[in-house]
């Protein structure tokens, strides 16, 4: 079987180093991690992920052109944030999984699980 491969796309230390945690207990290999918009769209274009996690807000700029290139390449998504999605996200992103900052990790494992189900389609 093929480890699984998720684009990690965050800017916060801790956070990451949480997440790196929990994926890593569940056999999930990381792609990136990126921190910038920039570093993500170039993942985005050449890295084989199954799924993306993408953290809505990077050092203040919208992750929206990484989410945008990556549903054009059918790769699943779930946007992380700190704040509500209706604050944050545009209309276009009506239906996306998004999990609200601080994240349990059974709640983001669960979205990520559907995510795979979605990427395997």
């Amino acid at each position: 079987m093929t480890k699984r491969r998720v684009l990690v796309v965050e800017d916060s230390f801790l956070i990451l180093i949480t997440l790196e945690m929990l994926l890593e207990q569940h056999g999930i290999d990381i792609v990136g991690p990126a921190s910038t918009v920039a570093e993500a769209l170039a993942l985005a274009e050449t890295a084989a992920t199954d799924i993306a996690l993408l953290d809505v807000n990077l050092h203040g700029d919208m992750v929206f052109p990484v989410a945008d290139r990556l549903i054009q390449r059918g790769t699943p998504i779930i946007f992380t944030t700190g704040y509500t999605a209706k604050e944050v996200l545009p209309p276009r992103y009506a239906g996306i999984p998004t999990i609200q900052k601080p994240y349990e990790g059974a709640a983001l494992m669960a979205l990520m699980e559907q995510a795979f189900a979605r990427a395997q389609q």
